[in-house]
């Protein structure tokens, strides 16, 4: 591979694609974002209002802090929020720049509008259903597959907008059935950073801000400071607590930006981080930084390509491989250390849960990390996982795809009972 290459280019665009700017959890926020475009097309604040989610949506939304609400949570304030004082145009970044005199009205229109939320009549796993009116206007949109996607939007019973709906999260994006552990190794070697300055870069730059205020404030659990209280002296550990620690920042409302990576914040923080902390750490440059949290993503996305965006199986251990991998390849490891980094680290933690998004994601991304950087060390030390040792099979793409069977057939059931036993709750 090589600079102007179609493959090269699709690369590029993928990592594009997928490193968006973002404030908040983006289940929430997608949902601020389809209330905000659903008022923009309503044209004024809707009295009443109806909302349909599929249940992964109910599974990400319960727990945590909307930003810019002055700390309600939820799918109602999420809608309220992004009603009353929302930027469509801003997509997820939909209300990062709510004053705060707007919360109490925020909070006041919650307790006031005629809102009901109902689990979606659909089989897709990310479906975003929303009616409102106002006097005898009514709009409907809808968003499927991933968080921006408005397939459909009708005002008064005219259509505006109709895409067809398919049940792969990967609509309307960039295919990512090119992408193979060997050739990313490729990418990276020969990548032109000026080409992903723009995103590869400014993750950087935010997930370590967001890092940053995790490790100063009081987030969460606070799973970063207490990883750096007790075990910082390990530079492995203190790469794992900077992740925690932007996980516990964002779960917990912080008013802080970050690049997501294949939808999800805590991916695009578990995938660039752990890297920025060791390239920094080692004295790498900043081109050999750039090429290995761009490795680190594509890795991430290679995985979760195949899982989908929402499942079961936790996507931060997808990230944390990535970081490891990063990682390696920061060190000088080639395609055949990258690939053993990755393979050692699927066999240590898949098959975690997603009990929806929440303080303890930082936990689980503090161990992400750790089986990434286990994984890199395994293999320096010589040491593996041999095809036919559980999910582990030949060839590390091979490994990847049974990830992607585990997650998306495997663990379905798993899928609704932990949403039944989170609804019990």
């Amino acid at each position: 591979m090589k600079k102007g290459d179609f493959l090269y280019q699709q690369y590029i665009n993928i990592l594009h694609e997928e490193l968006r700017p973002a404030m908040g959890c983006t289940e929430p926020i997608a949902i601020a974002y389809a209330a905000a475009k659903a008022r923009q097309v309503l044209g004024s604040i809707p009295h009443k209002i109806r909302l349909f989610v599929s249940g992964n949506i109910i599974k990400n939304v319960k727990s945590v802090v909307v930003p810019n609400t002055g700390g309600l949570h939820g799918m109602a304030a999420a809608i309220c929020a992004g009603i009353i004082a929302g930027d469509a145009d801003r997509e997820l970044q939909v209300i990062s720049s709510v004053p705060k005199e707007k919360h109490a009205e925020i909070k006041a229109y919650m307790d006031a509008v005629d809102l009901d939320i109902q689990p979606a009549y659909s089989d897709l796993v990310f479906d975003i259903d929303l009616i409102v009116y106002a006097g005898s206007d009514c709009v409907r949109l809808r968003i499927v597959n991933h968080h921006t996607n408005i397939v459909l939007i009708e005002k008064n019973g005219e259509i505006l907008l109709e895409l067809p709906v398919t049940e792969s999260s990967e609509d309307q994006l960039t295919d990512k059935s090119c992408l193979t552990i060997e050739r990313i190794v490729e990418f990276a070697d020969c990548l032109d950073v000026e080409d992903v300055r723009t995103c590869v870069g400014e993750q950087i730059r935010c997930n370590l801000e967001i890092a940053e205020e995790g490790l100063r404030g009081d987030w969460g659990a606070n799973i970063g400071t207490v990883i750096l209280r007790r075990q910082g002296g390990d530079l492995a550990k203190r790469a794992s607590a900077y992740a925690a620690a932007g996980s516990d920042a964002r779960m917990s409302g912080c008013e802080k930006p970050v690049m997501i990576v294949s939808g999800s914040g805590n991916q695009g923080i578990t995938a660039s981080v752990p890297v920025a902390v060791y390239a920094r750490e080692i004295g790498a440059s900043e081109e050999q930084q750039l090429k290995a949290v761009a490795l680190s993503n594509l890795v991430t996305i290679h995985q979760k390509a195949g899982i989908g965006r929402l499942s079961a199986y936790c996507g931060a251990i997808s990230a944390g491989c990535g970081a490891g991998a990063g990682i390696a390849y920061l060190h000088g490891g080639d395609a055949h250390a990258i690939a053993h980094t990755v393979v050692n680290a699927i066999a240590i933690l898949s098959g975690t849960i997603c009990d929806g998004a929440k303080p303890s994601c930082a936990a689980k991304i503090a161990s992400a990390v750790d089986a990434g950087i286990l994984g890199y060390h395994m293999y320096l030390e010589g040491q593996q996982f041999y095809g036919g040792d559980g999910i582990v099979t030949k060839g590390v793409d091979n490994t990847v795809y049974n990830v992607g069977k585990l997650a998306r057939e495997g663990m379905r059931q798993t899928d609704r009972t932990i949403l039944e036993i989170m609804l019990q709750n």
